[in-house]
């Protein structure tokens, strides 16, 4: 089965995209970038597209509701090294639905279809789609959505097998996913909650070609491996991911000082304090003292701070044992 990292905004970042990479991900996403955005040459969401050394395949993913928009993305997008241009069409989030984007979509099967050709018709990438059920559980429109979908010439599609209503929790519909991978002519890749071995069977089960981790990842981005050999891989250990992760978001705040000399990057210090933030907390999860972890990381504000968390609490835990 592949296991492919699932686009998620604000999180799936080169650095950690490379931390997927090592733990066994076949492929990831960017964060959702805005059409809207690329279309208009907007700084910030132009840096959402750089790779690092080591990572690959990257599918880039954008959102948008203007055919003109997205048409003008997928032009930006191509050339970049990508292995694939995806549209979100499932996202339920206010900041990206008011705008009619998202799972605003969910609504209108056929506009799904005029931006996958406009996207098609402005690169050469094989296009592709991410999306939901429905709505809500009185309309599923996930079955118009994929005959849209195979009209336009996707060659594959993205199932989060939930409603927009339920947004990151509840049920996992697997029996109309499987219904869904039983009816598509492309490629359908399953999305929802896996987290264990087990889930990843029931999802697997369902006959889909690729199985989608999201937030499982954030934590253990060796969840890849240990889902693929059955958990028989040990535990990640926390201070030395956070510590390699580290390393590498500061890798890619030199990266992005080179390549955007005009622009204004933070500091090494506030990049890695607000990058961290995200996910300095996830990785001490569960362990001994994790209580007083966090509150030291409230305040963490320089890369020394950060590095002398990791440290005292290795040594504190070595200790310890």
């Amino acid at each position: 089965m592949k296991y492919v990292l699932a686009p998620l905004a604000d999180y799936t970042d080169a650095p950690f995209r490379l931390m997927c990479f090592e733990g066994g991900a076949d492929m990831a996403y960017t964060e959702m970038v805005s059409a809207a955005a690329l279309a208009h040459a907007h700084g910030p969401s132009e840096r959402l597209l750089v790779m690092m050394p080591g990572e690959g395949p990257v599918g880039c993913q954008i959102f948008g509701s203007s055919e003109s928009d997205v048409a003008a993305a997928a032009r930006k997008v191509s050339g970049r090294g990508f292995s694939e241009l995806n549209l979100n069409a499932g996202c339920p989030m206010k900041t990206v639905t008011r705008s009619g984007a998202g799972a605003k979509l969910l609504d209108d099967p056929a506009k799904i279809g005029r931006l996958l050709k406009a996207m098609k018709e402005n690169t050469d990438l094989p296009v592709t789609l991410k999306t939901r059920l429905g709505p809500h559980p009185a309309r599923t429109t996930v079955y118009d959505i994929l005959g849209e979908a195979e009209r336009a010439g996707a060659s594959g599609i993205s199932i989060h097998a939930r409603y927009a209503s339920q947004l990151h929790g509840g049920e996992v519909h697997l029996d109309e996913l499987a219904r869904v991978v039983e009816t598509a002519r492309i490629p359908v890749t399953g999305n929802g909650s896996v987290r264990t071995p087990r889930e990843a069977s029931g999802m697997s089960a369902t006959g889909v070609s690729a199985i989608m981790i999201g937030r499982g990842a954030l934590a253990d981005p060796s969840i890849f491996r240990r889902l693929r050999e059955g958990g028989d891989v040990a535990a990640p250990d926390g201070p030395s991911l956070c510590a390699k992760h580290l390393g590498y978001i500061l890798k890619f705040r030199e990266m992005l000082a080179a390549r955007h000399p005009g622009e204004r990057i933070p500091s090494p210090d506030a990049f890695a304090s607000v990058k961290m933030h995200r996910h300095l907390f996830r990785y001490f999860g569960g362990l001994p003292g994790a209580a007083a972890m966090r509150a030291r990381l409230n305040s963490v504000r320089t890369v020394a701070e950060i590095y002398d968390i990791i440290t005292s609490y290795a040594n504190g835990r070595h200790t310890q044992a």
